[in-house]
């Protein structure tokens, strides 16, 4: 498939020290991301990544809900699970991993920084509607097509790349620059077959 990088943005989520190996929320062999996503990103004419960043006690964390535990349900009716304290804001474990090359990125989007309301999505909060900015960003800049790389490939790549659907992107993601949770397990086939039915590369 045939991408005119210079006028695609190629966005690089969350790869940060808490999603790779020996983080508070490691995503298997999360850290081969690194290399593939420096390579990638110069090729484009706009580069962002994004960074969850969460205060301390925020909703998705178990330890906030008195008696539960990592990957429980929250009580909210929302199937998504609770989470290990994770990428705190001004922690080490929120920091970018140290092999990601800091210099092609003209945008850093930080996520679920509301105590109250988690964000998967590269574009919105998991409520669906409050907006972080990217998508009048990218089309301010004219932006068609989007490509998509980083951690974790069934949740927030997954995430992202369906609301960059439903905002009319040409969708991309590559799969190579990305690793699953694959929680529960099947978790990242499904994702990646819910992303073909709604058109994504």
């Amino acid at each position: 498939m045939r991408i005119d990088t210079a006028s695609a943005a190629f966005i690089a989520v969350d790869v940060q020290n808490d999603f790779c190996p020996g983080g508070a929320l490691a995503v298997e062999r999360g850290d081969e991301v690194v290399p593939i996503i420096n390579r990638l990103a110069p090729a484009f004419a706009l580069r962002v990544a994004t960074q969850d960043w969460h205060p301390a006690g925020h909703v998705s964390f178990a330890s906030s809900h008195p008696g539960k535990r990592p990957h429980d349900g929250d009580d909210s009716g929302d199937p998504r699970s609770l989470w290990p304290d994770h990428c705190v804001q001004g922690s080490p474990g929120a920091e970018f991993h140290p092999g990601l090359d800091p210099r092609p990125w003209q945008l850093i989007v930080r996520k679920g920084f509301r105590p109250d309301l988690d964000s998967y999505s590269a574009f919105f909060e998991n409520d669906a509607s409050t907006g972080t900015g990217l998508d009048g960003w990218l089309r301010g800049l004219g932006v068609g097509t989007v490509v998509l790389a980083g951690l974790a490939l069934d949740y927030c790549v997954f995430f992202s790349a369906m609301d960059a659907i439903r905002l009319g992107y040409r969708t991309v993601v590559v799969r190579d620059a990305c690793r699953a949770v694959d929680l529960p397990a099947g978790n990242a086939d499904r994702a990646l077959a819910e992303l073909a039915s709604r058109g994504a590369s």
